[in-house]
This record gives C-alpha cells, structure tokens and sequence, in this order.
C-alpha cells in the first residue's frame, strides 16, 4: 500500500478544484497544517446501484414472516372507503 501524499491547508485552499478533482479520480490525501498531521481527505466509496439475487435472497431468507391477512388488514384501514370501487361516481 503507498502513502498518501501530504497537503498543507493552505494548498488545500488554494488548490481546492485540482485536489477535489484528483479526489475524484480516486486519490486520497493527508492534510497537514503547520507540519502536524490532521486529516484524511479521502473519496467516498461508489453506492451500488442493485443488489445481486443471490445476496437479496440470503437477506430474504433472515427477514421477519409477514402475515398478508394483517397486510391487506391494514391496507383497507388506510384507504378510504369511497376508494373501494374507483368507477363508481
């Protein structure tokens, strides 16, 4: 593994748009003020988009069983009951 690179506040400051680009990119950086270490500036990991079958089944699998019966109970509690029959006026 290679160290970050180290930045002064200063060139964090100044060098804010190229940094935050290189950031971008992938780079991680120290940041440094009058030559003490004090933070990390690092790139957020990428949110996955979808979930892959086999790993929602295996979460599926560990979920809490849902009656439909207690489901559609409250479904009809929610609706109001002019919405029963969305044809008739």
């Amino acid at each position: 593994m290679t160290a970050q690179p180290e930045i002064t506040q200063r060139d964090l400051r100044n060098k804010s748009r190229e940094i935050m680009d290189a950031v971008e990119a992938g780079q991680s950086f120290t940041v440094t003020r009058d030559g003490h270490r004090i933070g990390e500036l690092i790139p957020l990991r990428c949110r996955r988009r979808f979930v892959p079958r086999a790993e929602f089944a295996a979460m599926s699998r560990s979920a809490p069983h849902i009656s439909l019966d207690a489901f559609r109970a409250d479904q009809d509690a929610a609706t109001a009951p002019e919405m029963d029959e969305p044809y008739a006026r």
